[in-house]
């Protein structure tokens, strides 16, 4: 029950309102000094003298208050900056009445106010300006807490983002939420308190959900290790409570946070690992100056490796796409980021050949991060034409310019789907490996003027990119569900867009040519645990509030992938979290010559005479759950790191 709901309607009040409380408040001051000093008399109020020397005094104030523009603050939300101006204003109020008493005393003018009352006066009126405004904002604060939706937030980090959060709150008038208590790890700030609020220790968490009846956490500390958060994001969703998070310090504007930037947490947070630490020095002397193309860049991963480009001051970015919204908006994105980088956008399919080289011609890049693909499972099996024109062709087109245009470094973006492939999208990554791997080879034993180095990357799943689970569940759960799961055992890799980046440029760097770079890509991650996490996170109970439905393996799906970082099918490399991949080397005349065939395959639109030519460029590309198993006891197996 509410108890004042009427005044949780009161707007924010005129100033002109503001300026004659403080006015009435300073007149009252004024009565009580004047008391004082006159030892309360009740005849010294009724004489001429008195009210001259109240209205003198309160046309000297008035001018004090328009002067600071005391009354432009909102009282309710008074906070220790009003009191600083409170005492300023009354501090030149002072000053102003003494000046004037002294210009009066040099011109033999009797002086109006006495000494003591101006001390006295200026006193009081601190005390009733800052006691009234004060009140005015524990009524405020006191009436949002009895209201019936109120919930209960406990914040964890007692540093400057939880003060700021607590201010959000405090600012917010249609906010519900109320701070009962704060969470730290720092034992100096433990039992103390902020703003009357006490702060906790962090493993007080368990016995504080019950006894403060705890609705909500907010994460008001970027300190907190992931493991960490990890094991409180856990406890909360145990204990059902809602679990919210702040945006990056660099989104915090001088350490003011808009409610509007306090958002759920997402799958995401929970999944990601401690940050990986680049060389920036060895990267900027690498890539400072340079013109660097990125295809598909108005995709996930290609728009985040121009975003992470950006910070070591490349002469320019080529943006490479033919998908032109979200192109054009991946520019205006980068440029205010970025306002001292130069970028170019350039629509192009990288598969037409004859537009790519007008692209080389044009900007004459150095270096190349291919990261254009096709990549949906599904619908590759259902298109491998497609598959092959874009992934292969794509490839092949770009690769040859590179090596005609000498560009310094060709970083190919690839997948973990292209180890022992079970689907079309996967064999397509492969065959593109096994040219670029190829040539590469080949230019260093029989063109050794070449300047060309290419290097191939591989990792799994990115969080929330195109396509990613994570934005299909989410989805799912916003319609209210059911969720689907193609199966109970399915799992899969993840690691976050940007760390996954981080690792492209990192590796692309460190590549002397011809290597195959591998991520470590953590643990393994059950997908309808995944699903069962998202939904509690969004506040809802699996399996009651949104279903969990099993729909089957898709074609070319696998229910395990392969597990990358086996140190018997790797090297390791300076950097822990990249590794070599061992695998077989390809002739490059004979990869020439497939390629050929598989060109004339396409010509044929016939998706079998396709596939068929692929299984035999990759062995190990063993079909699942697809049409295209047939044709596997045709080619011979072969194992492939």
């Amino acid at each position: 029950m509410q108890k004042f709901p009427v005044f949780n309607q009161i707007g924010i009040v005129p100033r002109w309102t503001i300026f004659i409380f403080d006015l009435a408040i300073a007149a009252i001051a004024f009565v009580f000094a004047y008391g004082i000093f006159h030892s309360f008399d009740i005849l010294a109020y009724a004489t001429p003298s008195f009210a001259i020397k109240l209205i003198y005094c309160l046309g000297v104030t008035s001018l004090s208050f328009l002067i600071f523009k005391l009354y432009s603050g909102i009282v309710r939300y008074t906070s220790a900056v009003d009191s600083i101006r409170i005492l300023s204003t009354l501090l030149f109020n002072i000053i102003m009445l003494f000046a004037i008493k002294l210009i009066m005393i040099a011109s033999n003018i009797p002086a109006i106010i006495p000494t003591n009352v101006i001390i006295v006066y200026s006193l009081f009126a601190f005390t009733g300006l800052t006691t009234y405004r004060t009140l005015i904002k524990i009524f405020f604060q006191y009436n949002k807490t009895k209201s019936s939706d109120k919930k209960n937030l406990i914040v964890y980090g007692a540093g400057d983002l939880g003060i700021a959060v607590k201010r959000t709150f405090d600012h917010d008038l249609k906010s519900n939420k109320y701070i009962v208590a704060y969470l730290d790890d720092d034992d100096t700030k433990i039992d103390k308190y902020i703003d009357g609020i006490k702060i906790y220790a962090s493993r007080d968490l368990v016995r504080l959900v019950d006894k403060l009846a705890i609705d909500e956490l907010i994460f008001a500390s970027h300190r907190i290790s992931t493991e960490k958060k990890s094991q409180v994001i856990d406890l909360c969703l145990e204990q059902k409570i809602n679990v919210l998070t702040l945006p990056p310090v660099s989104e915090i504007i001088n350490g003011t946070v808009s409610p509007t930037q306090i958002k759920k947490v997402k799958i995401e947070d929970l999944l990601e690992r401690a940050p990986i630490k680049l060389k920036n020095d060895t990267l900027s002397k690498q890539l400072r100056g340079k013109r660097i193309l990125v295809t598909g860049a108005a995709g996930s991963i290609g728009s985040e490796i121009a975003k992470q480009l950006g910070y070591f001051e490349p002469q320019l970015i080529i943006l490479c796409d033919q998908a032109e919204s979200p192109l054009h908006n991946l520019h205006l994105d980068l440029q205010d980021r970025f306002k001292s980088q130069a970028y170019q956008s350039f629509i192009a399919d990288v598969k037409n050949e004859e537009r790519m080289r007008i692209l080389f011609e044009t900007f004459k890049p150095q270096y190349v991060y291919h990261a254009a693909a096709y990549k949906h499972v599904p619908m590759m099996e259902n298109h491998p034409i497609e598959g092959v024109r874009t992934n292969v062709f794509g490839t092949y087109t770009l690769a040859n310019l590179s090596v005609e245009f000498e560009v310094s470094k060709f970083v190919f973006v690839s997948t973990d789907k292209a180890v022992n492939p079970t689907n079309v999208m996967g064999a397509t990554k492969r065959i593109a490996e096994m040219y670029v791997q190829a040539m590469n080879n080949n230019l260093e034993e029989n063109h050794p003027q070449s300047k060309t180095r290419f290097i191939t990357t591989r990792f799994g799943n990115v969080l929330g990119s195109n396509g990613s689970v994570i934005p299909r569940f989410r989805e799912q759960i916003e319609k209210g569900g059911p969720v689907t799961v193609t199966h109970p055992e399915i799992t899969r890799y993840f690691m976050t867009i940007p760390e996954a980046c981080q690792l492209v440029i990192e590796a692309g760097c460190m590549g002397n040519g011809g290597e195959i770079f591998v991520f470590d890509m953590g643990k393994s991650v059950k997908i309808v645990d995944l699903a069962e996490k998202m939904i509690k996170l969004s506040g809802f109970i699996p399996y009651q509030d949104i279903d969990i439905k099993f729909t089957g393996l898709r074609p070319g799906e696998k229910l395990y992938e392969e597990l990358l970082n086996d140190l018997e099918n790797t090297l390791p490399t300076h950097h822990q979290k990249i590794m070599i991949a061992k695998v077989r080397e390809n002739d490059f005349a004979m990869v020439r010559e497939h390629i050929a065939a598989l060109s004339a395959k396409t010509k044929t639109n016939s998706n079998i005479e396709v596939v068929r030519q692929m299984k035999v460029m990759v062995p190990e590309f063993k079909s699942q759950n697809s049409i295209y198993e047939q044709l596997d006891d045709e080619v011979p197996s072969t194992t492939n790191g």
